[in-house]
């Protein structure tokens, strides 16, 4: 989950009388998240396109993609390469509306996501699946769902 006035991303451990308390996922620190701070899980969180909103589970993937399931770009990068890469993995994204703050910030969570080893893709669980059951190589194709594990 994001929260917002604090960065990175955080994990849910548990719910508080006032608060629940949650995890960094950087540092492992635990703290309060009251109900007077805005949270988003990251279900909640869509992209701006020039068609409709695309789920940031979306996102992800297409950056995932993009990268060979490697690092992307680092998110404290220049302006003019966050937007060269955000153009190349999503060129639909509302120009208008979507701020390189935005950008920076979705770097950095699949970034942090990636290192955490938290990006996991249907198409890859049903691929695993595939090869215990079936053997390696005799796969059917998996649809294109995301399930993020947070």
């Amino acid at each position: 989950m994001a929260i917002s006035g604090y960065p990175g991303l955080y994990k849910f451990i548990s719910q508080g009388r006032n608060a629940i308390i949650v995890e960094s996922l950087e540092d492992k620190k635990r703290m309060s998240a009251y109900s007077s701070s805005r949270i988003s899980t990251l279900e909640e969180i869509s992209v701006f396109t020039e068609s409709e909103e695309l789920p940031l589970a979306e996102v992800l993937k297409k950056m995932y993609n993009y990268s060979d399931g490697k690092e992307a770009v680092s998110h404290k990068s220049n302006a003019d390469e966050i937007r060269k890469y955000f153009e190349a993995v999503l060129p639909e994204y509302d120009r208008s509306r979507v701020y390189v703050s935005d950008m920076k910030k979705i770097i950095r969570w699949y970034n942090l996501l990636l290192k955490q080893g938290m990006l996991k893709f249907e198409d890859d669980e049903e691929r695993d699946d595939a090869d215990t059951e079936n053997g390696p190589g005799k796969e059917d194709n998996p649809p294109d769902q995301v399930q993020k594990k947070l």
